[in-house]
C-alpha cells in the first residue's frame, strides 16, 4: 500500500511522525554515529505470546538489523507482567505494547471519558506516566489501535439477541466465556466488564490465544475476548459485540523501550521510530489474517511490510522469503526435515537446561535426604516444604524471578531446579529410612559406626529408590523445561508457544514430539543408571533375566 491510497487521516498521522523522526533523523538518513552500538550486547526484542505481537516484534527486528544492529530475539513472553517485568529490569530492550493495556493493566488508572475518547490524550498520559515511574519510553504511535473485541458466533447472536455487551450482560448467565488467561485477570478484561457491565458468565473456561477461536467455533464455549485487528475474526465469520459504555479505552499499538536502549544506543530508538504511523488497521488485518488464517511465516510476511513500506530493500526482503519458505505448505515430515537444524539446536538447549538443573537438584536433594533421615523429626515438614513447591505454577514461580534473574536461561535454571529438588529428597530420603532392616541390624551387630552403616548398608540398598527420584524429577523437568520458552530461556518450547499463539499444529508438534522423545531418552539412560548403582545381587538378577529371555528367543532359531 502507497501513500497515495492511504487515507486523510493516515496521511496525517505519518507527517506527524515525519516530524517527530526528523528529531532523530537527520537528511532523512539516522547518522553514523547512531547506529553504533554503545556496547556489544545485542538489542533484545520481545513479544507477548499472540499472533500480531510476534508480527510487529519481527518487524521491529528486521527494521534494527537492516539499520546494522545485531538482535536477540525472544519471542512469545507470557502475560502482560512479565513482558513489561523483563523490560523494567532492562533484560529486554523493546516489545510491541497497547496505550490502553499501559493505562489500565499496568498503571491501574482511571481517567475521565472525555479524555480516554482522545486516543493522543491517553498517549500522551501514558508516555508521561511511564516515563515518570519506570524510566522506559513509549515511541509514537505505529498508526492503528487493536481494542478488545469480544465476539460470538451468528448463531448465538440471533439466538440470544446479543448486538451489544449490555445484552452479553442480560444473556450472560445462560453463555460459557472462554477468555484469555490475561483477559481474565485484568482491569480492562473481565474484572472490568464485571463491574461497569455486571457481566456474570456461567462459566469462565481460561483458553490460549490461539484455542479460543476453535473452542467457540465447535461450540465449547459461547462468547470470546478478540482483537479487533485478528484475521480469525473473519475466518471463522464471527459477531463482535458494541461497546456501548465505551468500557475500553483506546489500545494504540507502539514500541515500548527500556531505559537501556533509550539512553545507550539512540540509534535503535531512531530506527524503529521510522515504523511510527506507518500502519493502519486495514493492513495490520491483511497481514494478521496472512500469518493466522493463511498460514505464513512471519519472518516472511513482516519483511514484505517492510518493503512494501521501503523500510528495507527488496534484497533483503526476498533473503527473509526465502529462508522461511521450505517446507511451508509441505507435509509434516517435510515440514519438520525443513527445520531439522533449528529442532536440533532447540533440543540441545533442552537438554543443557534439564542437565544443569537436575544435576544442581542432585547435589543439593541427595546429600539433603541423608541429613533428615539423621534428624527424622523435621524430615516430614522439610520435604512437605519442598512438596510445595509443586503447588505453585511454573508459569507464576517464572514471573516471580524475573525482577530477581531477567529473563533468559537463569531463571529458568532455578526454577527448574526447585521443581527437581521434591522427588529426589523424598526419594533419597525414604530409601535410606526403609533400607533392609536385617542388613541394618546385621551391620550393626557387627560393630559398625551409624556412619559406616549408611555408607555401606543403607545408601547401596537406597541406590534404586533414589534413582527413581532422580528419574521423576528427570521426566517432570524435561516437561516444565518447555514453559521457559515464555521468559526467552529457548528450548523446545519455542515452537510450542509459537505454534499456540499462530495456530499452527504443525509447528506446536515440532517441538511437543521432540520434547516426548527426549524425556523417554533421558529416562533410559537413568534406567541404566539405576542398573549400575543397584547392589551387586540386583544386578546379577538383572543380568541373568535378560541372558535367560535372549536364550529363549534363539532357542527356536537354533
Amino acid at each position: 500500500m502507497n501513500g497515495s491510497q492511504r487515507p486523510l487521516r493516515m496521511r496525517a498521522r505519518q507527517r506527524i511522525c515525519a516530524l517527530m523522526i526528523a528529531t532523530t533523523v537527520i537528511g532523512g538518513t539516522i547518522p553514523a554515529a547512531l547506529v553504533a552500538q554503545r556496547d556489544d550486547r545485542p538489542v533484545v526484542v520481545a513479544s507477548k505470546p499472540f499472533g500480531e505481537s510476534y508480527l510487529l516484534a519481527e518487524m521491529f527486528s528486521q527494521l534494527l538489523e537492516s539499520r546494522g544492529f545485531k538482535v536477540d530475539r525472544k519471542p512469545g513472553l507470557g502475560a502482560t507482567e512479565i513482558a513489561f517485568g523483563a523490560l523494567r529490569t532492562d533484560a529486554i530492550d523493546a516489545y510491541p505494547e497497547y496505550t490502553g493495556t499501559g493505562l489500565i493493566a499496568i498503571l491501574h488508572d482511571t481517567l475521565p471519558d472525555s479524555v480516554t475518547a482522545d486516543p493522543r490524550a491517553v498517549f500522551a498520559h501514558v508516555a508521561r506516566r511511564f516515563a515518570d515511574l519506570y524510566h522506559v519510553r513509549w515511541l509514537p504511535p505505529l498508526g492503528f489501535q487493536n481494542t478488545y473485541a469480544i465476539a460470538v458466533t451468528r448463531s448465538t447472536a440471533s439466538r440470544y439477541h446479543l448486538r451489544t455487551l449490555s445484552d452479553l450482560a442480560r444473556e450472560g448467565s445462560h453463555l460459557t466465556a472462554g477468555f484469555t488467561a490475561d483477559f481474565i485477570g485484568r482491569n480492562d478484561g473481565l474484572v472490568g466488564l464485571s463491574r461497569v457491565y455486571g457481566l456474570k458468565p456461567r462459566a469462565v473456561r481460561p483458553l490460549a490465544p490461539a484455542v479460543k477461536y476453535q473452542a467457540l467455533a465447535s461450540g465449547a464455549v459461547d462468547v470470546i475476548d478478540g482483537y479487533s485487528t485478528d484475521g480469525l475474526l473473519a475466518r471463522y465469520d464471527l459477531v463482535t459485540l458494541i461497546d456501548d459504555k465505551h468500557f475500553f479505552p483506546p489500545y494504540e499499538a507502539a514500541a515500548l523501550v527500556s531505559n537501556r536502549l533509550d539512553k545507550q544506543v539512540p540509534g535503535a530508538v531512531a530506527a524503529l521510530v521510522l515504523l511510527s504511523g506507518r500502519l493502519d488497521e486495514k493492513t495490520m488485518r491483511q497481514l494478521n489474517r496472512r500469518v493466522e488464517v493463511d498460514g505464513e511465516d512471519v519472518k516472511k510476511v513482516a519483511s514484505d511490510e517492510l518493503a512494501t513500506l521501503g523500510l528495507i530493500g527488496a534484497s533483503r526482503a526476498e533473503g527473509s522469503a526465502q529462508t522461511a519458505q521450505p517446507g511451508q505448505h509441505s507435509g509434516f515430515l517435510r515440514y519438520l526435515w525443513d527445520r531439522r537444524a533449528t529442532i536440533w539446536a532447540l533440543t540441545v538447549r533442552h537438554l543443557e537446561l534439564v542437565a544443569f538443573a537436575l544435576l544442581a537438584a542432585v547435589i543439593i536433594a541427595v546429600p539433603l535426604g541423608l541429613a533428615l533421615e539423621r534428624t527424622r523429626r523435621i524430615a516430614e515438614p522439610t520435604i512437605g516444604g519442598l512438596g510445595v513447591l509443586q503447588t505453585i505454577p511454573s508459569i507464576a514461580l517464572l514471573a516471580f524471578m524475573i525482577p530477581f534473574l531477567g529473563v533468559g536461561v537463569a531463571p529458568a535454571l532455578v526454577a527448574l531446579w526447585l521443581y527437581a529438588l521434591y522427588p529426589i529428597a523424598r526419594g533419597t530420603y525414604t530409601g535410606v529410612r526403609d533400607a533392609d532392616p536385617d542388613a541394618v541390624a546385621a551391620a550393626e551387630a557387627l560393630g559398625t559406626t551409624p556412619t559406616q552403616r549408611l555408607l555401606w548398608v543403607r545408601l547401596p540398598l537406597a541406590a534404586p529408590v533414589i534413582m527413581a527420584g532422580i528419574r521423576t524429577a528427570a521426566v517432570i523437568t524435561v516437561g516444565a523445561a518447555t514453559l521457559a520458552a515464555f521468559i526467552g530461556a529457548g528450548g523446545l518450547g519455542e515452537p510450542i508457544v509459537a505454534g499456540l499463539a499462530l495456530a499452527d499444529t504443525r509447528m506446536i508438534l515440532s517441538g511437543a514430539l521432540p520434547a516426548a522423545a527426549l524425556a523417554l531418552a533421558v529416562d533410559g539412560v537413568l534406567a541404566i543408571v539405576e542398573r549400575l548403582v543397584a547392589p551387586a545381587h540386583r544386578r546379577k538378577r538383572f543380568w541373568r533375566t535378560r541372558t535367560e529371555g535372549l536364550d529363549r528367543a534363539v532357542a527356536p532359531a537354533v
